[in-house]
């Protein structure tokens, strides 16, 4: 006679699906930790992401794992969250059913969309190839490759206008991302690299930050916004503001009116929501967002919720910002409301505490707005450095965050200036479940340089005795 076991006796729990392990999703997740739920946490990469850091990843001051963390190692210890790695392909609200990638299909009681947001080149997609975006680990580690290259093509290059091309960075948008990788950048440069090469001066290196709208920092105050310019170029970063770009290819960038030659571009313009809001059957704004209930469900649908950055929803006469905050709130808010209605209660309203909004330029330089407190220079960057640090998942990623920031403020050192080299395509099969790549330009070979005294050096040099002269590889 079998024995009978609780699971044997226990009634099926209601299953809530969370897509995206962002800030959102990984709130609501920890929030109905001690509720009679199944959730199912799906994301198409194995790790979360401190997106607000990932610009350090790009410029060589972090590496990966510092700002990430994997999603299995988070909900470890929550017995009721399963957590699957896979691409949604769509969602079917009427029958609530989740698709995945593969044929594979996910039954839902509640949903909460957190997917987040992308890169929106305002139909001009082609510009992707050469002016990628910075979303995921995958982008950091290619920008951080590009802007390393540009600066070990420059030594190579004999000709002065294009040396000049390699040694000149372009940053499109004026937000706090393009902001803080311009004054990256612009450190790199100065002082990083400053006695790392010899046949340049990394010093003399354009930064040039373009936005198209008539300040940088826009959702900060006038006054802030303007200081936050000065510091800017008080590192000698030129700011084009009130200047869109009408064109850009492999090796310019066309702003008003002019041409900059560069081969270095980097995208933090314009984001898009999620192409997965399309599938919910609600009116969206011109970004995709969705224009969501008080209570964050979907019109229509009060068992899916959408949340982050997902959400088009006014407070006060001002549309909620795509902050970390909103997206920690709001997936709290959203778990909660599933939990009242576990229990046949009403949902809340979601009201949105703003506790502040801070950016960086560099060291010491970085501006905060909190509530009616305005706050710029070093007081404001120790502000940001504190918060930043809080945020990060794990205890041990503060502990080596912040060693890592204590020795480059000591020694104006970056600790990951590795180029990481990406087999060929020819040399491997995909797999049929990873997505394509998307495509990026090649890069141009520099004509090689040597001057008249290496030249001398090289033609004096004698072989050691007993040591057989090779040939110099065709690869070196």
């Amino acid at each position: 006679m079998p024995i009978k076991t609780q699971m044997m006796l226990r009634k099926e729990e209601p299953h809530v699906v969370i897509l995206g392990g962002g800030f959102a999703g990984l709130a609501a997740a920890k929030t109905l930790r001690n509720a009679a739920v199944r959730i199912t946490l799906i994301d198409r990469s194995n790790h979360h992401l401190f997106q607000p850091l990932l610009y350090q990843v790009a410029t060589a001051a972090l590496a990966a794992p510092d700002v990430s963390t994997p999603i299995r190692k988070i909900l470890r210890n929550q017995q009721n969250a399963t957590v699957w790695m896979a691409n949604v392909e769509r969602i079917d609200v009427e029958n609530k059913r989740v698709h995945l990638h593969g044929g594979t299909c996910v039954e839902y009681d509640y949903l909460i969309v957190a997917t987040g947001m992308t890169h929106q080149y305002f139909g001009h997609d082609e510009w992707a190839v050469h002016a990628p975006g910075l979303k995921t680990v995958g982008e950091a580690l290619n920008i951080r490759g590009r802007i390393l290259r540009a600066f070990e093509n420059a030594e190579l290059e004999s000709n002065a206008e294009a040396r000049r091309a390699w040694t000149t960075f372009v940053v499109i948008g004026g937000g706090p991302t393009g902001c803080e990788l311009a004054g990256a950048l612009a450190e790199i440069a100065g002082r990083t690299l400053a006695r790392d090469f010899r046949t340049f001066d990394p010093r003399t290196t354009r930064v040039v930050l373009v936005e198209a709208g008539p300040r940088v920092l826009p959702a900060f105050s006038e006054e802030l916004s303007q200081k936050a310019r000065v510091q800017l170029e008080a590192l000698g970063i030129e700011v084009r503001a009130g200047s869109p770009v009408s064109d850009l290819g492999a090796d310019f960038v066309d702003v008003g009116g002019e041409r900059i030659a560069t081969r270095t571009i980097v995208w933090a313009a314009g984001l898009s929501a999620s192409p997965l809001t399309r599938d919910l059957g609600a009116p969206l704004d011109r970004a995709g967002r969705l224009m969501v209930e008080e209570d964050l469900s979907v019109p229509g649908h009060p068992e899916v919720f959408v949340v982050g950055d997902l959400i088009s929803k006014l407070q006060s006469d001002k549309p909620l910002p795509g902050v970390a905050q909103l997206a920690l709130q709001s997936g709290t808010h959203a778990a909660r409301n599933i939990a009242l209605a576990l229990h046949a209660r009403q949902s809340e309203p979601f009201h949105y505490l703003d506790k502040g909004s801070m950016a960086t330029i560099g060291r010491n330089k970085a501006i905060a707005q909190i509530g009616k407190l305005q706050l710029s220079g070093i007081l404001a960057w120790f502000l940001w450095l504190t918060v930043h640090l809080l945020f990060l998942v794990e205890v041990r990623r503060r502990v080596e965050v912040f060693v890592e920031w204590a020795w480059a403020y000591v020694t104006w050192h970056r600790g990951s200036r590795l180029i990481v080299d990406v087999p060929h395509e020819s040399t491997r099969e995909r797999s049929s479940a990873v997505a394509p790549a998307r495509p990026t330009a090649p890069i141009p070979q520099p004509t090689p340089h040597f001057s008249a005294k290496l030249k001398a050096d090289f033609s004096r040099r004698e072989p050691e005795p007993g040591v057989p002269i090779r040939p110099r590889s065709s690869a070196v």
